[in-house]
């Protein structure tokens, strides 16, 4: 009770005063504070988004919402309404362009993911079929696939014959995380599968790569991953950026899960959150960086 009043005082009243205050003192308004008293990464990037969430200008609160195209102009107009001079801060209108393409990047990251997961898989649409036959080859270079339905998916870790229908929940974002882990990762992959067909600790490989993408998504809607793109991509977050995550997840989780040695595939959801706790604790961490270790590699 008592953290929501003060947070409401000071958001409300203190902030504004303490921020005039200090302004008075160093000449520089809070956004230039920020700008330069911080690398580039999460700490500048959020405290800055912070700053113009909860500004009492009209102009700096939308700043967070400026399409790329039409940055250069509203970062000389948020200049003009701070009477920042570029001749005093040179370095200004560059750094807070970048916290600004993180920023914009972070929320146009989440709409062409959520596009790409309410897209439902199709048979009839031969980019489906494509992905998910070279799914199948990319892991399973040796073994001829015998038909299109065939319980040899049950191999790669699907539930039935037609792999279509595990899909259901993430759509083609699931799909598009298997193949980009396993295109980019070959080696990784294949590891991974071996361990999930593991006769004692093994697990459906595919299904919970499906799982782990709805755990990248909740994460990405939940605002979560924002520390984790703000320190490893310097600009707009693209697609790519959120498969890199997802092959963390995958490979992450293996470790995990053959470390923990469950007792069967039944304590799965018990393991799965406990991992998902873990995850939640390095996003907490300003410097985190979810990224594998080793470059990409194909085979």
């Amino acid at each position: 009770m008592f953290g929501s009043i003060w947070g409401y005082f000071y958001t409300s009243f203190l902030r504004y005063w303490l921020k005039w205050f200090i302004r008075q003192v160093t000449g520089k308004c809070e956004l230039q504070r920020i700008c330069a008293g911080y690398k580039p990464g999460a700490p500048r990037t959020t405290k800055a988004e912070y700053s113009l969430k909860n500004s009492k200008s009209k102009l700096l609160r939308a700043a967070v919402n400026v399409e790329e195209d039409g940055l250069e102009k509203y970062l000389d107009l948020v200049m003009r309404e701070k009477n920042v001079k570029t001749q005093r801060d040179p370095t200004f209108k560059v750094n807070l362009k970048l916290c600004l393409l993180q920023i914009t990047g972070y929320r146009n990251l989440f709409t062409s993911v959520e596009e790409l997961r309410k897209e439902t898989f199709d048979s009839d649409k031969v980019q489906h079929e494509e992905m998910l036959l070279k799914l199948w080859d990319l892991l399973m270079p040796e073994v001829k696939l015998e038909s299109r339905v065939t319980k040899q998916w049950g191999d790669i870790g699907f539930q039935g014959d037609d792999p279509k229908t595990d899909f259901r929940g993430m759509g083609m974002l699931g799909l598009t995380n298997l193949v980009f882990f396993s295109e980019n990762y070959t080696e990784e992959a294949r590891q991974v599968l071996s361990h999930a067909n593991h006769p004692k600790l093994g697990y459906s490989y595919a299904i919970v790569g499906i799982n782990l993408t709805e755990m990248a998504y909740s994460l990405l809607k939940s605002g979560a991953l924002k520390p984790h793109f703000y320190n490893t991509v310097s600009g707009r977050p693209q697609m790519q950026h959120l498969h890199q995550l997802f092959c963390y997840l995958v490979y992450k989780f293996d470790k995990f899960w053959v470390e923990e040695e469950p007792e069967s595939i039944m304590e799965f959801n018990h393991y799965r959150e406990k991992f998902h706790d873990n995850i939640k604790i390095q996003l907490l961490d300003p410097a985190v960086a979810l990224t594998m270790t080793d470059s990409p590699r194909s085979n």
